[in-house]
């Protein structure tokens, strides 16, 4: 597997197989053996679009939730944190440092909706003992992508040779 066409993949996802192969001086087949084994052996877990619903008028309410959590005997964390996972307003769970253990990133139409997330569904799970949701008011930046820089200033300029 080749680092080098994975950190490409990674800025670029749409990036072909001969994009690559040119950028990186590798023959075509390689890069794509390497892209098919990194997808075999789930190197490359997903193909992601970032999408800013703003720009639509349609808006989601995300928050970022901190859990407090009681880990259980013999799996530690993992078994809660694959519990909330499972749920579908989750997007992303994280184990982290600090004072709280777990932090969750959630989706809902509306604040009432993620709210009740919280209080129905994550705070009543037996290993929780708290919890802190702190809603997201606005994102400016996601996985090292400007989502609005005020304008013509964030478009990306034509390649020319």
């Amino acid at each position: 597997m080749n680092k080098e066409v994975l950190k490409i993949l990674e800025k670029d996802a749409r990036a072909t197989p001969q994009q690559i192969a040119t950028m990186t001086s590798l023959p075509v087949k390689e890069v794509e053996k390497s892209i098919e084994k990194a997808e075999k052996e789930r190197v490359i877990v997903k193909y992601k679009t970032i999408v800013n619903w703003e720009r639509l008028g349609e808006e989601e309410v995300q928050a970022l939730i901190e859990v407090k959590i009681q880990p259980q005997r013999n799996v530690g964390f993992d078994a809660i944190a694959e519990r909330i996972y499972r749920f579908p307003e989750v997007r992303t769970v994280y184990l982290v440092s600090g004072t709280y253990d777990l932090a969750v990133l959630v989706v809902g139409k509306t604040m009432h909706e993620t709210a009740a997330f919280v209080w129905q569904k994550l705070a009543t799970l037996e290993s929780v003992q708290g919890t802190v949701t702190h809603f997201l008011l606005k994102r400016y930046k996601e996985d090292g992508e400007i989502l609005d820089s005020g304008g013509e200033k964030g478009k990306r300029q034509p390649l020319t040779f």
